[in-house]
């Protein structure tokens, strides 16, 4: 049996971080995981001892204990110079930087108030910065937190099968092709394929599916679920990092340095906000001569709020839409997707399953169907469409050798060209056929009789041979998914490289009306910059690689997660599940988000406005704005921190 070092669960953070290609020694994992649980310490002991200290000399102060001096207290300095202290040093950092921040004016306004010998109320305004930053900081650590919970499901140590031996070695020792044993109710710690037993599989952390999922030989298995019923082998595809759970843990641990245009919005309106707040102080102290009111003024103003819970609205609302089966690869991508009026779909493999189904053969005079076979299985066996899959698997049923060709030439849009054994072979739509001046009479009396079905027709030698009937299926929730996308403002449209009549008969079943028709890559490409140039905010979804160009070029690229390495490349969103109903649910989650920010920022407004106004004109004393000043400060980062997924959910889960 392997030897294994057993290691805190943080090490995997090491196996995502990007820094990682491969797995690294086990004491660069250890100091990984050492630096990471501190990291996860919400509060130093100082903090609590600056807070305690302030308290004591605060109710020394008002009790007048030990005042030797008629105008200054000693108590009451040493109470400042001590639980101050990382608020003044903070302050002097942003003033030799020229950021004017919230800590900036805090500390203008507590030097003042024991200028003019309000100890008391300079004491307790100071209490109450160090409380709502342990308070914010705790608020903030509960999305570290949930990225903590989502990396401590994967195990250190998993069983592998080699031979008829079973043994247990490290994940970092695992490799693509080994054989893993999961018993019932075990997690699974790999991407990979199901070759032996029968499970009922819990993939919710990573689809978002509520109901299990069931597994036989040959399904594909997401690292981080549980088989909840029987026993499973199964062949490692992806390990660590590489995994699907692997991304979406990276993706979220990304969110909490991303910088969305409405964070960056967000810290010019806390600069603004501070401006704004001491220049009403300087014009309330020139025309009332009251310098309490001056200090209200200048407490009551903050943007502490909204220039935290932005971050944290960002950072809940990716963490969400992950737990939904959706990787949103930044905070700018989560705010672009709140926005988009406009969801351009491909067809196959998007809005249907991409298996399409072989529904029979139209043979032309003198051709059999196994002549129809081998000739077209041999043009698609190169090929990645899933039209040329089934055909290789009609092909297979029947005993069909698959030839390889001997020239291969994809044409997109279009088709397969080949020479096999000296012969031309074309296979493809009907612009293939044109394009080789082929007649396609036969063709489109073929496509005629089946409306709603596609054709793959086959040309060997300038003479047409026939054609394959298949139909794709659409997905069940993606009528419901149109609808409610539709429900929300949002206009949908579909575009295909599909013929025609195939494009509206799923169009009008879907409920959209607008379709667009046998596009080349480059023809998609063209449509979703017209779009954007348009004013549009465009999300489009697609999975193959003819779509990767038009996803690049859209607004807020969406990749299915069934479709090629290429496309989920070039996307900014990747749906794992393949469920169009869960987009739109991560379409509502990044609306509720950027409702949230924007709600901040008005409240935030709004609170200061007031408070400046009742400050100036002596309605509010020190000790009261400062109540309001923090107590608006936790309403804002509160009403963020209710996207933040649920920490002890995930849990509960990982310990059943």
């Amino acid at each position: 049996m392997a030897t294994t070092i057993k290691l805190p669960h943080r090490n995997i953070h090491c196996l995502f971080a990007d820094s990682c290609k491969e797995p690294v020694c086990k004491e660069a994992v250890h100091c990984q995981a050492k630096e990471n649980e501190q990291k996860h310490h919400v509060f130093e002991p100082i903090e609590f001892v600056r807070v305690a200290v302030s308290v004591v000399a605060a109710a020394l102060v008002w009790f007048g204990v030990w005042e030797p001096f008629p105008h200054v207290s000693i108590i009451g300095c040493i109470g400042l110079a001590f639980g101050g202290w990382p608020i003044f040093k903070e302050a002097v950092e942003n003033l030799l930087e020229r950021r004017m921040t919230m800590e900036l004016s805090m500390t203008i306004a507590i030097i003042a108030a024991a200028a003019i010998s309000e100890f008391f109320t300079a004491l307790v305004i100071m209490t109450f910065v160090l409380v709502a930053e342990m308070l914010e900081e705790m608020t903030v650590s509960r999305g570290k937190t949930a990225i903590k919970d989502l990396m401590d499901v994967i195990p250190n140590e998993v069983t592998v099968r080699r031979g008829q031996i079973l043994d247990t070695i490290s994940l970092d020792d695992l490799r693509a092709g080994d054989i893993v044993v999961v018993a019932p109710g075990g997690q699974i710690p790999v991407d990979g394929i199901v070759r032996d037993g029968h499970s009922y599989v819990d993939q919710s952390r990573i689809t978002g599916e509520s109901e299990p999922d069931e597994k036989t030989i040959g399904s594909s298995v997401f690292a981080s679920s549980i088989s909840k019923t029987g026993a499973l082998e199964i062949e490692v595809e992806k390990v660590g990092r590489d995994t699907s759970f692997g991304r979406i843990v990276a993706v979220v641990e990304e969110a909490q340095n991303s910088s969305a245009p409405v964070q960056r919005l967000a810290d010019q309106l806390a600069g603004y906000l501070v401006y704004f707040a001491m220049a009403a102080a300087v014009i309330t102290y020139l025309l009332t001569w009251d310098i309490r009111s001056t200090i209200s003024v200048i407490i009551v103003a903050g943007a502490c709020g909204v220039a935290a819970g932005t971050p944290l609205a960002i950072l809940g609302g990716i963490g969400r839409s992950a737990r939904l089966g959706a990787i949103i690869k930044g905070g700018e991508h989560l705010e672009m997707l709140g926005k988009i009026d406009t969801v351009v779909m491909d067809k196959t493999g998007t809005v249907t399953f991409g298996e399409p189904r072989i529904l029979g053969l139209s043979l032309a005079d003198g051709v059999s169907e196994e002549q129809l076979l081998t000739v077209a299985s041999a043009a698609e066996v190169w090929s990645e469409h899933p039209l040329a899959k089934a055909i290789i698997k009609r092909a297979e049923e029947l005993n069909i050798v698959v030839q390889k060709p001997d020239e291969f030439n994809y044409q997109p849009g279009m088709g397969v060209s080949i020479t096999l054994d000296g012969s031309r072979i074309h296979v493809g739509n009907r612009k293939l056929l044109v394009a080789h001046n082929i007649d396609d009479t036969e063709a489109e009396a073929a496509e005629a009789a089946n409306p709603a079905a596609s054709e793959i027709h086959v040309a060997q030698d300038d003479r047409y041979l026939g054609s394959v009937i298949v139909a794709d299926v659409l997905r069940p929730e993606a009528k419901h998914a149109i609808k409610a996308l539709n429900s929300m403002g949002i206009q949908t449209m579909i575009l295909t490289g599909d013929s025609k009549r195939i494009a509206d008969a799923i169009a009008e079943e879907l409920g959209i009306s607008t379709v667009i028709a046998e596009m080349l890559p480059e023809d998609k490409l063209a449509k979703i910059r017209g779009l954007v140039d348009d004013g549009k905010i465009v999300a489009m979804l697609g999975d193959g690689v003819n779509d990767a160009p038009a996803l690049t070029a859209a607004t807020v690229g969406v990749a299915m997660g069934s479709g090629t390495d290429v496309a989920k490349e070039s996307a900014d969103i990747v749906l794992l599940g393949n469920d169009l109903a869960k987009f739109v649910e991560t379409v509502e989650v990044s609306r509720k988000t950027r409702r949230t920010i924007w709600q901040n920022f008005a409240g935030t407004i709004g609170v200061d406005t007031l408070g400046i106004l009742l400050a100036a004109f002596g309605f509010l004393n020190p000790l009261l704005a400062a109540f309001i000043h923090v107590s608006s400060e936790l309403v804002f980062i509160s009403n963020s921190a209710r996207l933040l997924p649920a920490a002890d959910r995930l849990k509960n889960r990982r310990d059943k």
